[in-house]
C-alpha cells in the first residue's frame, strides 16, 4: 500500500511512517507549503492529513486565522486535489482533535456525542466538514478525534517531564477535569488499523478507552518518576500564561473509543499506568 502522507515530519506522522515502513507500505511526504497538487497524490492508495498550525500558542488574532486556514483551506485544497485524480485513493484519514466536544464535565462521550461552541470546537467542525467533501469522489473518509498524545520525545509529555523531575510538578486546578490520552504506539496501529478497515468511516476518537481525571493522571506521572506531586498551577496563572489557549489544557473530556472498540481493534496500552511505565521506564 502507498500512502501519502502530510504533516509527516510532526510527531504523529513520524510515527505513523514509521509504523507504515515497517509493515511494508511505502510512504509518500505530501508538502503542504503550496496547494497540494493531484500529481503529487497519483498512484497512493491512501492518504493521512495531519498537517496545521500547532494549537499550543497563545491565540492572537493572526494566531487563530493560521490555526483555522492550515486546518480547512488546507484540507479544503486536499480534497480539491482529490477531485482531480482519475484513480482516488481508496481511504482518507483526516486528523481532527477531541477539542470537538468542548469541555463537557463528567459527560461520557462517544462519537455521537455533539460538537461544543469554543473555538477549538468550530475549528474542528468545519475541519470535519471540508474533509468530508471527499465522499463524493468515492473515498471512504474516517475523521480522528485525536486526544493528548503521549510520546518518549516530543508532545505533552515531555514538557511535563523537567517540573516533575525537578519535585515541583502538580496537579492543574483542582484535578478533577476528565484528561483523555493514548499511548504514542496505540494511535499509530490505529491508524493503520483504519486504513485497513472498511467499515471504519466517520468519526473516531483517537483516545484510549480509560481516561482519567487530572489528579490520577498527576498521580501516575509522579509515581513512575518517583518523585513528589504536592503541588497545583492555579487555573488563573494558565490563563494569565496562556491566555484563551489555556481553556484546552483546563478543559474536561471524558472520551471513549466507541468506533474503534467496536471495530475490534484493541488498545495495546488501555490505562495510563501502563503508558507511562512504558514511555518512562
Amino acid at each position: 500500500m502507498t500512502t501519502a502522507i502530510t504533516g509527516a515530519t510532526g510527531l504523529l506522522g513520524r510515527c505513523i511512517a514509521d509504523h507504515l515502513r515497517a509493515t511494508g507500505g511505502i510512504v509518500r511526504a505530501i508538502s503542504t507549503r503550496t496547494p497540494p497538487q493531484s500529481r503529487d497524490l497519483e498512484g497512493c492508495d491512501a492518504i493521512i492529513h495531519l498537517a496545521g498550525e500547532p494549537v499550543a500558542q497563545r491565540w492572537t488574532v493572526a494566531a487563530r486565522e493560521r490555526i483555522i486556514n492550515s486546518r480547512v483551506d488546507g484540507t479544503r485544497e486536499l480534497v480539491k486535489a482529490i477531485g482531480g485524480l482519475t484513480q482516488p485513493p481508496k481511504v482518507l484519514l483526516n486528523a481532527s482533535a477531541i477539542g470537538y466536544y468542548g469541555s463537557r464535565g463528567d459527560e461520557i462521550l462517544t462519537e455521537s456525542a455533539g460538537p461544543g461552541n469554543d473555538f477549538l470546537a468550530r475549528v474542528c467542525v468545519e475541519w470535519e466538514r471540508e474533509a468530508q467533501e471527499a465522499e463524493k469522489f468515492g473515498v471512504r473518509v474516517a475523521r480522528l478525534r485525536t486526544s493528548v498524545v503521549l510520546a518518549q520525545n516530543g508532545g505533552a509529555l515531555e514538557q511535563m517531564l523537567t517540573p516533575f523531575r525537578l519535585g515541583v510538578g502538580g496537579k492543574i486546578g483542582d484535578g478533577r477535569q476528565w484528561m483523555s490520552w493514548i499511548h504514542i504506539d496505540d494511535i499509530a496501529a490505529l491508524m493503520s488499523f483504519i486504513l485497513a478497515t472498511p467499515a471504519l468511516q466517520g468519526p473516531v476518537n483517537a483516545s484510549a478507552p480509560n481516561p482519567v481525571i487530572n489528579a490520577d493522571f498527576t498521580r501516575e506521572l509522579a509515581r513512575v518518576l518517583h518523585r513528589p506531586a504536592i503541588f497545583s498551577v492555579p487555573r488563573l496563572v494558565l490563563k494569565a500564561l496562556l491566555g484563551e489557549m489555556a481553556q484546552v489544557i483546563l478543559a474536561s473530556q471524558r472520551v471513549i473509543p466507541e468506533a474503534a472498540s467496536d471495530a475490534g481493534f484493541e488498545f495495546k496500552f488501555p490505562t495510563i499506568g501502563l503508558a507511562l511505565t512504558d514511555l518512562l521506564k
